[in-house]
């Protein structure tokens, strides 16, 4: 912590709130990134897209940019390419592989072409959402399976479905944010999550949580405003299970050209203990429920640390390439 000058970052803006369907979690993740910077003496202030324009960041005299914003217009890359065009130094990955991350789809087909495990699944443009197509998905993925929006987090508009029955509805609810659908084969198991910190070969993972939610249900609610989720760090996971998921996490996080932090979900499937990856986040929470700082608190690394050392890490896609050459 004393190897990095703070003053050295000059005046920096911390990105919270936006347009998202998740501008809430973003507000509790930004104040909490706030207090930390400032409680180690850097000069940061908050900055809410929604109500002000990203060119005031420039004609305000900030330098660097912590990004605590998470969905659209902030985790995509439509916030990363515009900072790129003010020169302004960011956190966390740049245009394209934010782009490809807040994508699952975009995400399982670099997963399967790296040769990662993901689960089955099925993407259904808006002109291929028909009645008889929507049936017959279970058909083809089987059930329970999971009806998800592609483009969204933190388990908004997800369905877990049962039945046949049940798909109209999930899929009304997962197209209210967003035209495209995305149907995964549901894999039953533990659910786990494994932070990234770094840049190309030297990106490395930290340790893994085990999430146990009430009644296996880590949705919006229990991930946030709720205390009954554990979150198990150590895991508790047999060591080779806990390294053979950090190594498919940290080979994600490369194949997708993610820098600066990351966090990987994935479900390790029962009847065999293998793990399948279901999306990386390139923004993730920094509430008091989220998971890469308790990740990071198991090595030693403190809250306001870890928003140090990300802050230190800030760059624009320029540099990183020069970086990583």
């Amino acid at each position: 912590m004393s190897t990095i000058d703070v003053k050295a970052f000059g005046k920096v803006a911390v990105l919270m709130g936006g347009s998202s369907a998740e501008r809430e979690v973003s507000l509790m993740s930004g104040s909490g990134v706030l207090q930390a910077l400032k409680s180690q003496g850097v000069d940061a202030y908050a900055f809410d897209p929604a109500t002000r324009d990203l060119v005031e960041l420039k004609r305000d005299g900030f330098q660097r940019v912590f990004i605590a914003l998470h969905g659209r217009h902030g985790e995509d890359g439509c916030v990363q390419g515009a900072l790129e065009l003010l020169g302004l130094p960011y956190t966390g990955s740049g245009v394209m592989a934010s782009a490809i991350c807040m994508d699952k789809t975009m995400s399982k087909r670099v997963f399967v072409a790296e040769g990662l495990p993901t689960p089955r699944w099925l993407w259904l443009s808006p002109d291929n959402q028909q009645r008889e197509r929507i049936i017959a998905v279970p058909d083809e993925l089987g059930l329970p399976l999971i009806v998800k929006p592609p483009r969204e987090g933190s388990s908004i508009g997800i369905t877990k479905v049962t039945g046949y029955s049940e798909m109209a509805e999930a899929v009304q609810l997962a197209t209210q944010y967003d035209p495209d659908l995305l149907c995964e084969e549901f894999i039953e198991g533990e659910e786990v999550t494994c932070p990234v910190l770094g840049m190309g070969t030297d990106a490395h993972a930290l340790p893994v949580i085990r999430i146990v939610a009430p009644e296996g249900k880590y949705d919006y609610q229990n991930k946030y405003f709720t205390d009954d989720t554990r979150y198990l760090c150590p895991s508790g996971l047999p060591e080779d299970e806990e390294r053979e998921i950090q190594r498919i996490v940290v080979a994600a996080y490369r194949a997708l050209g993610c820098r600066g932090w990351g966090r990987a979900d994935l479900m390790i499937r029962a009847s065999d203990r293998k793990p399948f990856l279901l999306e990386m986040n390139t923004s993730p929470g920094m509430t008091g429920h989220s998971l890469v700082p308790k990740s990071a608190q198991a090595v030693g690394i403190s809250y306001p640390e870890l928003c140090v050392r990300l802050l230190a890490d800030a760059r624009l896609d320029s540099t990183a390439m020069k970086a990583w050459a």
